[in-house]
């Protein structure tokens, strides 16, 4: 098993015919994700590179196709829109890959989407993957396998360099999901890593955290109540000033609050190890597979 996407996952593409949305579909439906749809308002009855119908709305599109879960790459400008109009139709995945979306925008997106049990991940975010099974986002298919270790993360970047340092040494992923960096995202670790626990696939986890909020804190204290498997953590940004955001707009240390320091050591009181580099976390993953 895998979490939230697997072979049998139908995506429509909200933004298809753009270049972003063009470039990484082409990957996607490369790695054996199963597209079977695009929207692009006023462009419906297309065909997008004379293989996938192109819609002008996302409800005509699943009840054509039976497309059960979005990918979105439309404008900043358009998405609160975009991940609405996926809600609305019955879309019960919806990943939004588009960054610079404003907190104003995300604080109606949030209680909407959350009231009506879909599960969004990111804004700003490189997507999931199930390795061997699908690929809905930007994260490259190259450097993962299957394998017995979810991961969760708030960095892009981050998440595909412990995925390669666990691949190279024979250790795949059951999922990989990018949470995104903003201050209001979709999905935050406990909603992964309830699933995770859940999943029979999953014999570990790897949780990636960097500066700011308090997300990290509030997963250690689920952890220790709530999961039984092995989990490790990496938390970025020990070297990070205090005042200065450092990439994700949530990225900001705030006097002594969200500092990778005081992240860490919540996760070690609750018997969570915590690597202090990729390579480590890696290591330490695959150790608790033992």
């Amino acid at each position: 098993m895998s979490i939230l996407l697997d072979e049998n996952t139908r995506v429509l593409v909200q933004g298809i015919t753009g270049s972003e949305g063009t470039f990484h579909t082409k990957r996607n439906l490369a790695y054996g994700t199963k597209v079977v749809a695009g929207v692009t308002p006023g462009k419906g009855g297309q065909k997008w590179e004379d293989r996938i119908p192109v819609f002008d709305t996302v409800a005509d599109a699943v009840n054509e196709t039976g497309a059960n879960a979005s990918l979105i790459f439309v404008p900043a400008r358009f998405a609160q829109d975009a991940i609405l109009e996926a809600a609305d139709s019955g879309i019960g995945l919806v990943v939004c890959i588009t960054e610079g979306i404003p907190a104003r925008d995300m604080s109606v997106v949030y209680p909407y989407i959350r009231a009506k049990g879909v599960t969004l991940i990111g804004p700003n975010c490189p997507g999931l993957i199930s390795p061997g099974k699908a690929n809905m986002g930007i994260i490259p298919g190259e450097i993962t396998g299957p394998g017995p270790v979810g991961l969760v993360s708030r960095s892009g970047t981050l998440t595909y360099q412990v995925m390669y340092e666990m691949f190279t040494r024979g250790i795949g992923q059951s999922t990989c999901i990018g949470i995104g960096g903003d201050p209001i995202v979709g999905s935050n670790f406990i909603d992964i890593l309830s699933r995770f626990a859940e999943d029979p696939e999953t014999q570990a986890v790897v949780v990636i955290g960097e500066i700011g909020g308090d997300e990290e804190e509030r997963a250690a204290s689920f952890i220790k109540e709530n999961v039984d498997k092995p989990i490790v953590a990496y938390v970025a940004g020990f070297t990070a000033p205090e005042g200065k955001r450092m990439g994700h707009a949530g990225a900001i240390v705030s006097g002594s609050k969200g500092t990778a320091q005081a992240k860490a050591e919540a996760f070690e009181s609750m018997g969570v190890r915590v690597g202090r580099n990729p390579t480590e976390v890696a290591e330490l993953a695959i150790a608790a597979l033992d």
